[in-house]
């Protein structure tokens, strides 16, 4: 007999399982199919569109096939009857004609990288101030009574002082966000006005050793108005520890010597050395053509139809490998993010089918393909700077960014077909991560894994996205992605290694959860401060 009760139980249980679900959400998520995903997906990721890198040809291929897509599902070209938004970018390379130590010359690509802006400039000097790992905290401060204005500064770009396992800054054995935050220390030397900052490290040598050139690639940004001065900053020298060692050869100590005398007694070392310095740099710029691609479904409530959910993704990749590379020299990014733009346009046909049988959602739905992500988070940055729809009516972003393959640390998993990782949907609303989490259990059933949820994870994943730039403007976002592979911008992200039924269920789940802000009778709240 308990046998028996038990059966009935479980029965029970399932019945009101599947009675939560709703059957018109569920008729149209299944138009997400791993098979037109994988037709999207290898046009996309083909070699015709080299890699799809902002500025160049394959981009704009992959922005028209966007649009027309977008055009073939009905949805609404809301950017003065054009899918496109504008994106004034420039090209800007900051080149260094001469860089000389002691009388030595070094060569950019191979000794050193750097970055700057501004008018052609040269720079010269009998000494440079080292300033220890540039850290100005409470507990440590490595400029604490010296004055950098107008110097040559050189200093550690990467950790802080450990004295027996214990941070100098924490007081424990957890970095700071001076270790963890990439950009902190390097903000804080440029609030002090250098002359001119030199950044030292093992991690200059190994990024030379990947890249090499490529590094003094042209930099793109967002062309600023013309009443928009720009504001002089140092320009960074990124120089191998053997450079900097020569820069302190007059000290009578190496780098290895300042770093090892700061770390044994937790104390600053900064202090004047005497070094001969010389370099010339300028930048120069040009225009380039980029867009944003953008689809509109208008919601059936009129009470409700001004209100707006984003679905975004970034449909531009890293481009070709430098002329005389041996093999592939094409970055297809099948995942990053050839998967994320997939993912929008299978959900914008669900939507669409949708709202043609008459069940479209109450809000309304902005389809976003941007541009310029790779370049930093340029497109998302422009849009929401430059909003077609306002910021206040839009409720929220669900962000795709690599949802095709397998990340590292579920290589070999039992769960590896069945995860996600969920970054940043309780930063600002609980009810926006309520609604995932429901959805989630409600239809997909995968494993959320909120590792990378978190504003102190040293990946900033948080900050890599186009969410992030949503976020900063106070609008709820969810950023939906794979974790990191082996592939990730290399050649072998190929639409060969993408996981089609993964990737379908992963964006089930966004459309699972759009529909259900979309049609519910509340937005969600800010509530968060993260």
């Amino acid at each position: 007999m308990k046998k028996t009760l038990l059966v009935l139980a479980s029965v029970g249980l399932v019945t009101v399982a599947c009675a939560q679900q709703n059957p018109t959400a569920v008729k149209y998520a299944q138009i997400i199919d791993a098979d037109l995903a994988k037709k999207h997906l290898s046009i996309i990721a083909s070699d015709a569109f080299e890699g799809r890198e902002t500025g160049k040809p394959g981009a704009d291929k992959a922005a028209h096939y966007i649009a027309d897509e977008f055009k073939s599902l009905g949805l609404q070209p809301i950017v003065k009857g054009s899918y496109f938004l504008d994106v004034p970018l420039v090209e800007n390379v900051f080149k260094v004609s001469a860089f000389t130590i002691n009388g030595t010359s070094y060569t950019s690509g191979k000794d050193f990288y750097a970055s700057g802006s501004g008018d052609a400039k040269t720079i010269t000097a009998s000494d440079i101030v080292f300033i220890g790992y540039g850290i100005g905290a409470d507990n440590y401060d490595d400029l604490k009574g010296t004055d950098i204005t107008g110097k040559v500064v050189l200093y550690i770009n990467d950790g802080e002082p450990f004295v027996n396992g214990v941070s100098k800054i924490t007081g424990t054995d957890k970095k700071s966000d001076w270790s963890t935050n990439r950009s902190k220390r390097l903000k804080f030397i440029q609030s002090k006005n250098p002359l001119l900052i030199l950044s030292a490290g093992p991690n200059v040598a190994a990024n030379l050793k990947r890249f090499g050139a490529q590094i003094g690639a042209p930099r793109l940004t967002i062309k600023k108005e013309a009443t928009e001065a720009p504001k002089a900053q140092a320009a960074v020298f990124n120089i191998t520890t053997d450079v900097a060692d020569q820069l302190l050869k007059n000290s009578g100590r190496t780098y290895a010597k300042f770093k090892a005398a700061i770390d044994e007694a937790g104390t600053p070392q900064t202090q004047p050395v005497r070094a001969d310095i010389s370099t010339t740099y300028a930048t120069e710029g040009k225009d380039v053509k980029a867009v944003d691609v953008l689809g509109y479904l208008p919601g059936s409530d009129p009470k409700l139809k001004d209100e707006v959910v984003v679905i975004s993704a970034h449909y531009d990749h890293i481009g070709l490998l430098p002329e005389g590379t041996k093999g592939d020299r094409i970055n297809n990014g099948a995942d990053d993010d050839g998967s994320g733009t997939t993912g929008i346009l299978e959900i914008a046909r669900a939507f669409s089918k949708a709202k043609k049988d008459g069940h479209g959602p109450r809000r309304s739905i902005l389809f976003l393909g941007n541009v310029g992500e790779e370049k930093g988070l340029l497109g998302s940055e422009y849009y929401t700077d430059h909003p077609v729809i306002p910021l206040g009516k839009t409720i929220t972003d669900l962000n795709i960014d690599m949802i095709g393959r397998v990340g590292y640390e579920y290589i070999g998993k039992p769960d590896s077909a069945n995860y996600v990782y969920v970054i940043g949907s309780g930063m600002l609303s609980t009810d926006l991560h309520n609604a995932n989490d429901k959805a989630n259990k409600t239809y997909t059933k995968m494993d959320l894994d909120y590792k990378y949820d978190d504003p102190n994870d040293p990946n900033s994943f948080y900050t890599r996205s186009d969410h992030y730039n949503f976020a900063k403007h106070g609008v709820p976002i969810i950023f939906y992605f794979n974790g990191v592979h082996a592939d990730y911008h290399g050649v072998g992200d190929e639409v060969s290694k993408i996981n089609f039924p993964l990737l379908a269920k992963r964006a089930q789940l966004v459309f699972y959860t759009a529909w259900d802000i979309l049609n519910a009778d509340n937005r969600p709240v800010v509530d968060g401060k993260k």
